[in-house]
């Protein structure tokens, strides 16, 4: 199986790439220019979390778009990645009324796919100021926190993920299992 982590640049990115690595995945790490046509032969991709306020600065996403618009694969957008999905599809995004830093308690509102055979409610470690206000029509909200409504998200009907929290840290509990259930996904869709 082959998953790229698209560099955001955010401060975990090689920490999603060690993740995977350690997880037996064939992967490497690709600048957010890399053309979509370079990545043909991907089974998936996670969109890494990053710097840019994608309330503002969304032109710093480099192609992000162009891969959501484009693949029949698996992405997982972690953190600004999520964001960027969720505005790029429609939704808006604004600061958080309380910006996240450390610790958060996850309740899981619908299991399976990423959150399958996981507790309804963990610690996730969370970094950021702005979150998404509202969803597009097309996603659903999986999880929510005490203060953001919206913590994971999946399309509808293309499988597209979306998480705020940051599966890729120790601190974060259940992170590994996320990231196997993704590829689980991954596997589905590849038979």
């Amino acid at each position: 199986m082959k998953v790229y982590v698209i560099d955001n640049g955010g401060q975990w990115t090689h920490r999603e790439w060690r993740v995977l690595k350690y997880l037996k995945v064939d992967t490497k790490i690709v600048p957010n220019n890399t053309p979509f046509e370079e990545m043909k032969d991907v089974d998936a991709l996670v969109l890494s979390g990053g710097s840019p306020s994608i309330a503002s600065e969304a032109g710093r996403m480099g192609l992000n778009g162009e891969y959501l618009d484009k693949a029949d694969f698996p992405i997982l957008g972690i953190c600004a990645g999520m964001q960027f999905t969720s505005t790029h599809f429609g939704g808006t995004m604004g600061p958080a009324l309380r910006p996240e830093y450390g610790k958060a308690t996850l309740h899981v509102e619908k299991d399976g796919d990423l959150f399958d055979g996981l507790p309804r409610e963990f610690t996730v470690w969370e970094s950021h100021n702005d979150e998404v206000k509202d969803l597009p029509d097309e996603f659903e909200i999986l999880a929510h926190s005490e203060n953001c409504r919206i913590e994971a998200i999946r399309h509808r009907t293309r499988p597209i993920y979306g998480l705020q929290f940051h599966p890729e840290v120790e601190n974060t509990e259940h992170g590994y299992d996320i990231f196997k259930n993704f590829l689980k996904v991954v596997e589905r869709r590849k038979s």
